[in-house]
């Protein structure tokens, strides 16, 4: 490894980031990928009483390995319960029980507004993406939002080629004048540091970054001139401990993902 090339990954550095933003206890409404590896690594560590809801319906989900999607039967096996979807929107979520949401995208605008519609005019899309899903209403209803995305200039534009769930609108108090009962995103988690909206703006700035990225390098990487916060803290990086317990769940999912489901359950078989 060359001088000055830090021990670990930039996925690994953002999954540990988010997940040090967790608490103990907390109701975290989670998606598949880098969202549950930080839920999961936070819940091995330092939140073992974290409650895991997954948008298939299973409550308080404790996996031993991370699911491939949210019909992952691990999820199902491992919950306190396991309820229908409307209930985990109407009860949970509308009802005002979830802490953070985690979201991502392909796009994110200056106050937090996100795309995962199209890229290009939405009648003749360059790329049709998966769609919004339940991300409106998580966008909406969670107390607050933590957004993990990669920062580059395609992924954080001046202007959404589509908003699919809403952020802090126009900023300036849009959304809170718009009577959504969700406090919006709060934390924005990329490869780059941490953005957080700004007071009486609700503008996401740059208030954190790691250790082997610079300020310049975070303003370079965003496609509209980016607020910094007038003292810039440094994200300490992944503790040893940290990286062995997030690098053996993703080695425990490896193998599991891995061995044919038939050879699994011949050895489950008592």
């Amino acid at each position: 490894m060359a001088a000055g090339t830090p021990a670990f990954t930039p996925d690994e550095t953002m999954t540990v980031a988010a997940a040090r933003l967790l608490w103990n206890g907390c109701v975290c409404f989670v998606g598949i990928g880098l969202p549950s590896a930080a839920a999961n690594l936070a819940r091995h560590t330092h939140a073992p009483d974290i409650v895991l809801i997954y948008e298939s319906g299973t409550v308080g989900a404790r996996p031993d390995v991370l699911p491939l999607s949210i019909g992952d039967g691990e999820l199902a096996e491992t919950a306190t319960a396991v309820v229908p979807l409307p209930e985990v929107f109407a009860y949970w979520l509308q009802g005002g029980r979830i802490d953070v949401g985690f979201l991502g995208a392909a796009q994110i605008d200056r106050f937090g507004n996100l795309n995962s519609t199209v890229i290009g005019r939405y009648e003749r899309p360059k790329t049709r993406l998966p769609g919004g899903g339940g991300a409106p209403e998580i966008a909406t209803h969670a107390r607050q939002v933590f957004v993990v995305l990669k920062q580059s200039p395609r992924a954080f534009v001046p202007a959404l080629d589509f908003c699919s769930s809403a952020g802090f609108l126009a900023g300036h108090g849009a959304r809170a004048r718009s009577g959504v009962p969700g406090a919006g995103p709060q934390v924005v988690i990329t490869d780059l540091g941490v953005l957080k909206p700004a007071a009486g703006t609700d503008e996401l700035q740059l208030v954190a970054r790691y250790e082997h990225i610079s300020v310049e390098q975070a303003v370079k990487a965003t496609g509209w001139p980016l607020s910094v916060a007038e003292h810039v803290d440094v994200v300490a990086p992944p503790s040893g401990d940290e990286l062995r317990i997030l690098r053996d769940l993703h080695e425990r999912t490896r193998v599991a993902h891995s061995t044919p489901v038939r050879l699994r359950l011949r050895s489950e078989t008592p």
